[in-house]
């Protein structure tokens, strides 16, 4: 006797790359460097910046993962205040292209209305670690 094949969820997630996160610590660990070593105030005060600069983008980008969760439930947004639940029914998913300066830009709109509450989550390549158009699709397919 075979057993029932089991009705398991579907759960995808995006997230910032590895790689970009480790590469902004890597450069915040650089400029901290750079400021250690520079001669000049002015030199020190702006690696100082960069070093903060990079080391706050690490952070986000290790905090935030995954950045976008779905399930069967719905859409689960990670933010630095925490997980943002969004179900299925209430939530519009559009891929948006913005051209400027000659060149497009590619990103994912959730937009959330309930009553007056409105919520609008932009993602991009660097939150998602995919091209937005992909995700795009994938969620339009996942959709109940």
């Amino acid at each position: 006797m075979t057993p029932l094949p089991s009705a398991e969820p579907t759960t995808r997630s995006w997230a910032p790359l590895p790689g970009v996160v480790a590469l902004a610590w890597g450069l915040a660990a650089v400029a901290l460097l750079a400021a250690l070593l520079a001669g000049e105030n002015t030199a020190r005060l702006l690696m100082g910046v960069a070093a903060v600069l990079g080391a706050a983008l690490g952070t986000y980008g290790a905090v935030v993962r995954p950045r976008l969760r779905v399930d069967d439930s719905g859409l689960h947004v990670r933010t630095l205040t925490g997980v943002h639940d969004f179900p299925w029914h209430e939530v519009k998913v559009r891929p948006v292209v913005t051209r400027r300066l000659g060149r497009e830009s590619h990103s994912l709109e959730l937009d959330w209305e309930r009553g007056e509450d409105e919520h609008l989550v932009v993602l991009t390549w660097l939150d998602l670690g995919a091209d937005p158009r992909d995700v795009a699709e994938v969620l339009h397919a996942l959709r109940p």
